[in-house]
């Protein structure tokens, strides 16, 4: 079983710059593909971005490709978003999400543990 928790999630202004984290416990960290996900009130979640085990690959929405970058420190157990030159309509809640996983990424992977979200709000 594996536990997530998310942090980072702040008030921003748009153009600013953010980085979430999320720490993982209760699993071998590096076996997992690790996602980003984001939710609006009443909304469907949506996927935001993907990290293979080794972090040899990503994969990214087109939504944030270029401005978002999904990384992972296996070391530390922690998986991070930094997003860059934030817009108002990535004001979400954020989650992470881990499987236990070892083909091609895809947004469309339904991953078996999530945590419980970080806000992320941006002023314009």
């Amino acid at each position: 079983q594996v536990q997530l928790v998310e942090s980072g999630g702040a008030l921003v202004q748009a153009g600013e710059a953010l980085r979430l984290s999320c720490a993982a416990s209760g699993g071998t960290f590096s076996t997992y593909t690790m996602g980003w996900f984001r939710q609006a009130p009443g909304k469907e979640r949506e996927f935001v971005a993907a990290i293979s085990r080794r972090a040899l690959s990503t994969l990214y929405a087109d939504s944030v490709k270029g401005r978002f970058t999904i990384y992972r420190d296996n070391t530390k157990n922690t998986l991070y978003l930094k997003m860059n030159s934030l817009k108002p309509k990535d004001a979400y809640i954020y989650y992470c999400a881990a499987k236990y996983y070892r083909s091609a990424l895809s947004s469309g992977l339904e991953y078996d543990y999530w945590g419980q979200g970080t806000q992320v709000t941006v002023s314009s």
